[in-house]
């Protein structure tokens, strides 16, 4: 009623005739202090709305020009994106703002953003080194069957000062004439001490300088290890889960596209629709405004068209906004150089229906699902790790072996007899050795006793091995949420697209009757407002509707989307579904 009012005391200057009609001065009393009730009302309203802070602009002043930050961003493609610019750019660097500025806007289709996302996408890229790094893994713990061989060598040079004391002499042993005093004849037939006699008390002192250089191979051979079998099972185990992941990831990753790329299109397309509604919003106000000086419709129409006009506009900037947050989005997904921004080039065709009902589709799902998949390969790797934990208290046997050869070169120096001497009189001041040597053997070892820390640690794999059974239980039932939302969600999405064709045809029929009845004055302008709106209304829906069917559809086919488990294999884009004639 209150609204009714404020209506009927703005179009007061057309209705003051009618009000001189009024018999009774009490209604027409009654109806000023409703006015003046509703005027305070408003004032009061008005109150509560902090001010601007600038004056409101003139309501007859023509709209603002659209935001320039916004026209840019939203410019039309210049062409396609060339094969040549779609390398990523280089991870560890930023971009400038040259690149930044210089922005250009290329078109691509569905087909070649997924192409650029499979070879840019950074996630992706970074699973392909995790594969890789597993299977690095796998054969270095394959590489424990095999004996370790391997060479060496030394060389060191160093010098050393000795202090020799002998206090109990040599001529005792025996009697061995080298070794005694006066136990040899000269040639004159006279005792002379023995070469190698060392008086009681006798020493020597000498420097010496030693080059020692030795050569050879060693042998290391565990014969029997009970821990190598399962640390190898183990890191099979891992290569498969991150295998999968890959697989997963190339899921993930063409949903991720798909519906940015859709989204794409719903921005371009409702930037199209805000538009026309704009455009139409103008030819409208300029009708009204004739009709206005010819006097066949109120004031009250002029500015509720305004009104409209300037509700529009700020949805179509709105809209701007986000067409270019979509492209923008578009781009990190295909991780594109910062200085392209893609734009969407193919049109809006719905997909067809999802060809398998709820039951097969799950049931596909579940089948070779590469998340689950994952799942089951790290309970397998715990499962393993813990065994070759627990096999460290079980005994090793290792086969060992090395041969070489070595070379000592000795010299001395500065050397210094003290009482009588020491060691003979024979001194060799530079002497070489050199020789060969080799070894073979078994090791065996045995961890008896260690507190209770491998048990301990093989109960913590267990333990960790046993939650991943719960965590495939939750993947399982995350699954099924995901596949039967995007299922029903699918199935809606048709039904209402159907719905809002009809609805569009429809509205676009009673608009076009509403403004002719309008324009001869057999229609208000609330009529043609609200009909106008319920157009908009219908286009957005059919619009929301088509984007809808494409997007379930992803994510159905994300869940039964056959991908490669190896990134070496090579992986085309499926954008819809066959079901296999022999589940």
């Amino acid at each position: 009623m209150r609204w009714a009012a404020l209506t009927l005391a703005l179009a007061a200057p057309a209705t003051l005739p009618a009000l001189a009609q009024l018999d009774s001065t009490a209604e027409v009393d009654k109806l000023e202090r409703s006015w003046q009730r509703l005027d305070r009302e408003l004032r009061a309203l008005d109150a509560l709305i902090p001010p601007e802070p600038e004056p409101i602009p003139n309501r007859f002043e023509p709209a603002p020009p659209l935001p320039q930050s916004l026209l840019k961003p939203n410019a039309a493609p210049t062409g396609t994106l060339a094969p040549g610019a779609t390398a990523a750019p280089i991870p560890l660097a930023l971009p400038d703002a040259e690149q930044l500025q210089a922005g250009a806007i290329k078109s691509l289709s569905l087909d070649q953003a997924l192409a650029i996302a499979f070879n840019n996408n950074p996630e992706l890229r970074a699973q392909r080194e995790r594969v890789a790094a597993a299977l690095a893994e796998l054969q270095a713990a394959m590489g424990t069957y095999w004996p370790r061989i391997s060479a060496y060598a030394e060389g060191s040079t160093g010098q050393n000062s000795n202090n020799m004391n002998v206090p109990t002499g040599n001529d005792t042993l025996n009697g061995i004439p080298v070794m005694s005093k006066n136990g040899l004849l000269d040639s004159k037939n006279q005792p002379t001490d023995g070469p190698f006699y060392t008086p009681a008390g006798g020493g020597a002192y000498y420097n010496g300088t030693d080059n020692l250089g030795e050569a050879g191979l060693e042998i290391d051979y565990a014969l029997i290890d009970f821990a190598r079998t399962p640390l190898v099972q183990a890191a099979r185990a891992n290569l498969e889960q991150q295998r999968n992941r890959y697989g997963n990831q190339l899921r993930r990753l063409q949903l991720d596209v798909s519906e940015a790329y859709y989204g794409l299109q719903r921005a371009d397309q409702n930037v199209r629709i805000q538009d026309a509604a704009v455009q139409n919003d103008l030819v409208i106000l300029q009708d009204t405004l004739d009709m206005q000086i010819a006097g066949l419709v109120p004031r009250l129409d002029v500015m509720r068209r305004r009104a409209i006009e300037a509700s529009d506009q700020e949805v179509l900037i709105q809209a701007m906004a986000d067409r270019a947050i979509a492209r923008r989005r578009l781009a990190v997904v295909l991780n594109l150089n910062p200085e392209i921004t893609p734009s969407a080039s193919d049109p809006i065709v719905p997909m067809p229906d999802w060809p398998l009902d709820l039951e097969a589709s799950l049931l596909a799902a579940y089948r070779g699902n590469p998340e689950l998949e994952a799942i089951l390969a790290a309970r397998e790797a715990l499962a393993k790790r813990s065994d070759a934990v627990a096999a460290q208290l079980l005994p090793k046997l290792s086969l060992f072996g090395n041969a070489g050869t070595y070379g000592i070169n000795e010299q001395m120096y500065n050397v210094i007899p003290k009482n009588g001497g020491c060691c003979g009189t024979a001194i060799n001041t530079v002497s070489n050795n050199s020789g060969y040597d080799w070894a073979l053997g078994l090791s065996l070892q045995w961890l008896l006793f260690d507190a209770g820390t491998t048990s301990g640690q093989a109960r913590a794999l267990d333990r960790l091995a046993a939650a991943s059974a719960q965590d495939y239980a939750a993947m399982r039932n995350a699954i099924r949420l995901r596949l039967e939302s995007a299922f029903f969600n699918h199935e809606a999405s048709l039904a209402k697209l159907a719905s809002a064709r009809r609805g569009v045809a429809s509205a676009i029929e009673a608009f076009r009757d509403v403004r002719l009845r309008y324009q001869t004055g057999l229609s208000s302008e609330l009529d043609l407002s609200i009909t106008q709106e319920r157009l908009i209304s219908s286009l957005v829906q059919r619009l929301d509707a088509a984007v809808d069917v494409n997007i379930t559809y992803a994510q159905l086919l994300r869940e039964l989307l056959p991908v490669p488990l190896d990134p070496n294999a090579p992986f085309t884009p499926q954008l819809t579904y066959t079901a296999s004639p022999n589940p």
